[in-house]
């Protein structure tokens, strides 16, 4: 039997402090739809015809909560709790209840190496009588389907037993990056990918002060990207990496700080992802440091 895996990121959760300057920032100005269904203790962010793919909860933490990585259906989930079984990793499944508050059908909870709560479901509630209305005018969408939310780039203390957990999940991917740091070591970062996606998850850039360095979402036109970019800047939002291009996924995009002091990179025009593996030392063009502190001080466009 062919190894079971995850398919995509599918929803994130975020905790937070300032629940009014969120709702401001992801619909004015990202382009996200809020759908309120009356919780006091959160609200949630659309992006295509799923109920939403980000859950803000409103307890002041101002970090990730959880991160929600789908599977095909139940017996899927089933093959992948015995992966983990037979890796060693602890898992506990959800109850009906606990399924229901993230609209899936089912669900298991655990960890990542690094501390990261962790969930494995099926069958997210869509809402197609609904169709999906941007918080603000768009010229397109967001980029989802079957490549997912976007990515993220999470805190792990040890990158070997983060890379083996997320192969047991079905990931393949590994470093693509031989990058300077300031205190004069390199950086190393792995990238991984589960679908056409570049990569949905990475890690392997040091000590961070939070559970999620960035989220990377993408606009499926450019125009959508310039907008968002010239509303941040209007608006005087830290930038920490300015508008550049990657080598590894090819996206433009740049990195700025969200609400809660962590980084949203917003891009356009990411390549699909491949099982060939090849590493890089500096960026196509851009992505110069701007606003440091943010977790991302990383020259990308010197190549050596």
């Amino acid at each position: 039997m062919d190894k079971a895996s995850v398919t995509e990121l599918g929803y994130i959760g975020i905790s937070v402090s300032d629940a009014a300057a969120w709702r401001d920032y992801a619909c004015c100005i990202v382009g996200m739809e809020l759908v309120d269904d009356g919780e006091e203790d959160r609200f949630y962010l659309r992006m295509d015809g799923w109920h939403h793919r980000i859950v803000v909860h409103t307890n002041g933490g101002d970090d990730l909560e959880y991160l929600g990585w789908r599977v095909d259906g139940p017996n899927e989930l089933d093959a992948i709790a015995a992966q983990l079984d037979a890796a060693g990793y602890s898992y506990r499944v959800a109850s009906a209840e606990e399924a229901a508050e993230r609209r899936v059908l089912g669900l298991l909870k655990l960890e990542d190496p690094g501390g990261n709560p962790t969930e494995i479901f099926w069958g997210p509630e869509q809402t197609l009588r609904r169709p999906f209305h941007p918080g603000r005018p768009m010229h397109g969408r967001f980029l989802t389907g079957s490549q997912g939310l976007g990515h993220c780039l999470l805190r792990q203390d040890d990158d070997e037993a983060a890379y083996r957990f997320y192969r047991t999940l079905g990931f393949k991917g590994g470093v693509e990056y031989h990058l300077p740091l300031p205190d004069g070591a390199t950086a190393k970062p792995t990238f991984m990918h589960c679908n056409d996606r570049q990569h949905a998850v990475a890690f392997g850039l040091g000590p961070m002060p939070k559970r999620i360095n960035h989220l990377m979402i993408e606009y499926t036109e450019l125009d959508d990207l310039g907008i968002a970019h010239d509303m941040i800047r209007e608006r005087q939002i830290p930038v920490a990496m300015q508008l550049g291009k990657h080598s590894n996924d090819q996206a433009l995009t740049f990195y700025h700080a969200s609400p809660s002091g962590w980084l949203w990179e917003l891009g356009w025009g990411g390549v699909k992802s491949s099982d060939q593996l090849v590493y890089y030392k500096a960026d196509l063009f851009g992505h110069g440091i701007e606003a440091s502190g943010f977790g991302l001080d990383v020259e990308l466009g010197d190549d050596g």
